[in-house]
């Protein structure tokens, strides 16, 4: 019994290390939008994020239409690498017009 417990409690703390180590970033998000998006969008990462609410950019990024919004809004931007779009689009999320965030950039 008590290997079963051990390997039951080795195996949670695998799972949660594993869960937060893949898991998008808001402060990367945040980070990768002020280092690609700022510049050629010439608004800052406030602003931008609060283009849509939250369930907008929600169906936004289910239906597979992140990079072409992020086009729309900034026509300067050419593309967005897709290894990008996860970590920008929970930076959004976090801080959409009906989130009450407000992001320091």
């Amino acid at each position: 019994m008590k290997n079963i417990t051990r390997l039951a409690v080795a195996a949670l703390l695998g799972m949660a290390v594993l869960s937060t180590t893949v898991s998008a970033d808001v402060k990367k998000g945040q980070k990768l939008y002020l280092k690609k998006l700022k510049a050629p969008c010439g608004i800052n990462g406030s602003d931008f994020a609060q283009k849509h609410t939250q369930d907008e950019w929600e169906a936004i990024y289910e239906a597979g239409k992140f990079e072409d919004e992020v086009k729309k809004i900034c026509p300067k931007v050419k593309s967005v690498k897709p290894k990008y779009v996860e970590d920008i689009y929970d930076f959004v999320y976090e801080y959409a017009s009906d989130s009450g965030n407000i992001p320091s950039c």
